[in-house]
């Protein structure tokens, strides 16, 4: 199976072929939308797919070369940090719960920050964690199929990245059925 790095370059050497355009040319786009007020990565993803009829996997790819930091920009742990700073410190023993939890479903688990979430990944993303206000972090989870019941939320408005949401306001909320919808996410991955 090919790595995800081989399998971004293998896109990008057909991008122009599948897409008409190469990855420059869609990146002079892409960075007008942004301009426009596309910035977030969904927006520009559904932009790029209804405005420029470019398919899902590209049209991804593209957002997250476009968005991708600069060079010297935080990165990592500066980006968390940056997140839970100031009123919003509070909400770090839960977002520390959460990352011991995942951390117990293997070793490929990947967390992958970003300016104001932190993504969870194995193959493809299957959760994220965002501290939403200074009172509470959400908790995405990709489960499609599954009816939204009790504090399994329909995600909404909160991301298109996900289906579900779980709003945490307590580290005691960080229980065995949060854990469980974190675990079917992972093993769907």
């Amino acid at each position: 199976m090919p790595s995800p790095e081989e399998m971004t370059a293998a896109m990008v050497r057909n991008m122009q072929e599948k897409t008409g355009k190469s990855l420059p040319a869609w990146l002079q786009i892409a960075r007008k939308a942004v301009a426009q007020g596309h910035v977030k990565h969904g927006q520009l993803v559904k932009h790029l797919k209804g405005e420029h009829g470019m398919p899902h996997g590209f049209a991804n790819l593209v957002a997250s070369e476009t968005l991708k930091p600069a060079a010297g920009a935080p990165a990592g742990d500066d980006l968390v940090a940056a997140q839970y700073a100031g009123p919003k410190a509070g909400l770090v023993p839960i977002y520390d719960a959460l990352v011991k939890a995942v951390r117990t479903f293997g070793k490929d688990v990947e967390l992958a920050p970003k300016k104001a979430n932190v993504s969870l990944r194995r193959s493809k993303q299957f959760a994220l964690i965002q501290p939403s206000t200074r009172t509470r972090v959400d908790v995405g989870l990709e489960l499609p199929g599954r009816p939204p019941k009790g504090r399994l939320e329909a995600s909404g408005s909160f991301s298109e990245m996900v289906t579900h949401r779980v709003r945490v306001a307590d580290v005691s909320e960080v229980d065995a059925e949060l854990v469980g919808w974190l675990r079917a996410a992972y093993d769907e991955a």
